[in-house]
């Protein structure tokens, strides 16, 4: 842990003019006084640390001093892949092999050029999480990747509704969708998809597994992706939208069953003479679409089926009754 710490100092002291003992102790999540001697054991191990003394001093290195401990571990190397999406790096616990490895190739780049990573972070940011949605990190989720990582086969016992299922499982990879941590996982012969958060235990096995050498996980979790939106789309509803109702559509329902389905009402028949179309549009459910639908308003109406028209209906009449009248402010 020791020599660890000393060669990420170096690597920052090289990284930068000077630093002071206090950005030290913060960047090595120690003490002043630990840095203190850490650098005290630098000077003697020969390497050419110098301390500036006074208010505005710190700790540099002299003598044009640049370390050769620049190259990058595997972890390291795979983790700075991922250092776009800081969150997701903390909950599957290589955060200190990304720090690292930012560290190396800093050290590594030219004076002029070491400025770029703060730049790019100061210009991108990814933020996972979905709006409304406190993000959780799944408990299990530091064990899954060290699974998916070391290619280890894993004993699981996961939730599924009101009971729970054991799988052994060759973990391929993770996406985090919306806040969400899937696993992709090999279990017999197909591969599915997992939640982690509904995963009660994790057990990693001894045997590693051979990795089929045509999987590819962006590919593969598009497909699914694809594959889940159109599943859950059960039901079917008939609405008549104004020009402003087919263009909002789509922000309201899943997007490409609203683009195809007001595309293939254009082709169909066109606008009539008030410039509506009617849309045929599958939805997840009868009280899905109501909710989906109740935000388009007047710029929608439900024609089929009867019984969520008359939904409508009662929510319209609900509506022109609070809204019908004055409002009966308090402070009349």
């Amino acid at each position: 842990m020791r020599a660890a710490r000393l060669i990420r100092m170096v690597l920052l002291l090289q990284s930068r003019p000077s630093m002071t003992a206090a950005e030290l102790a913060r960047e090595l999540e120690v003490s002043e006084r630990t840095v203190a001697r850490d650098v005290l054991s630098l000077s003697e191990a020969g390497v050419p640390v110098y301390a500036d003394r006074g208010r505005a001093g710190g700790y540099r290195l002299i003598g044009g001093y640049r370390t050769r401990l620049t190259g990058l571990g595997r972890s390291e190397a795979e983790a700075l892949f991922l250092s776009g999406v800081p969150a997701a790096l903390r909950d599957m616990g290589l955060a200190d092999a990304a720090s690292a490895a930012r560290l190396k190739v800093s050290a590594a780049l030219l004076p002029e050029l070491r400025d770029a990573a703060d730049g790019a972070a100061q210009r991108f940011h990814l933020d996972a999480p979905a709006w409304y949605r406190e993000p959780a990190t799944p408990e299990l989720l530091p064990a899954v990747a060290d699974a998916v990582w070391d290619d280890r086969r894993v004993a699981a016992r996961y939730r599924r509704k009101d009971t729970e299922v054991e799988r052994e499982l060759e973990p391929y990879g993770l996406v985090l969708k919306a806040g969400v941590w899937y696993l992709a996982a090999r279990a017999g012969a197909d591969v599915r998809v997992y939640r982690i958060d509904r995963f009660t235990s994790v057990t990693l096995l001894d045997g590693r597994f051979t990795r089929d050498p045509e999987f590819d996980l962006p590919a593969f979790w598009a497909e699914r992706a694809a594959q889940f939106a159109r599943s859950i789309l059960r039901d079917e509803v008939v609405v008549r939208l104004t020009p402003a109702g087919a263009r909002a559509l789509r922000h309201v329902t899943d997007r490409a069953a609203a683009e195809e389905a007001v595309e293939k009402a254009e082709k169909a028949g066109g606008p009539d003479e008030r410039g509506r179309i009617t849309v045929t549009l599958p939805v997840e459910s009868l009280d899905v679409a109501f909710g989906q639908l109740l935000g388009l308003g007047p710029e929608a109406e439900v024609l089929a089926p009867p019984e969520l028209r008359e939904r409508f209906a009662v929510a319209a009449a609900r509506m022109h009754g609070m809204y019908g009248e004055p409002a009966d402010r308090p402070d009349r």
